[in-house]
């Protein structure tokens, strides 16, 4: 299957799992998509994942998705920078409060690898965000 964003197809794929109270979700693998899952797992959103080799060729990625008291830990993941309108954000994006509400994090693709927004602030890079999650 051919899409333009495979981020987004990713975050649907987390949304949709959650909103059915499924346990797990399989995602096609990329290293991108492989270090959002693990920056999601480090900020305790999901409880882990694996990457699962298919073929020769072909791996993905199974999140377990993570439940307290029967509610989902992730309330809403949006994407945010999407391929037609890239979105950037300074250092400083913990004290911007534009799009921004108090429990959201942002993450984002750095040079120094995904980070929240917190991280980045705190080692001082900027960079391209991805999605809100809360």
């Amino acid at each position: 299957m051919s899409y333009s964003d495979p981020i987004a197809d990713m975050l649907t794929r987390i949304r949709n799992g959650l909103l059915v109270k499924k346990k797990n979700v399989v995602i096609p693998y990329s290293k991108l998509k492989e270090a959002l899952a693990s920056t999601l797992n480090r900020l305790g959103f999901i409880h882990g994942f694996t990457v699962e080799q298919i073929d020769d060729v072909k791996k993905q990625i199974k999140i377990q998705l993570k439940y307290v008291n029967k509610e989902s830990a992730i309330m809403s993941i949006k994407r945010e920078s999407k391929p037609g309108c890239r979105v950037y954000a300074s250092h400083r994006i913990g004290s911007k409060q534009g799009k921004r509400s108090q429990n959201s994090i942002f993450i984002l693709t750095t040079s120094k690898g995904i980070l929240s927004d917190r991280e980045a602030s705190e080692t001082g890079v900027g960079g391209e965000i991805l999605c809100t999650i809360s």
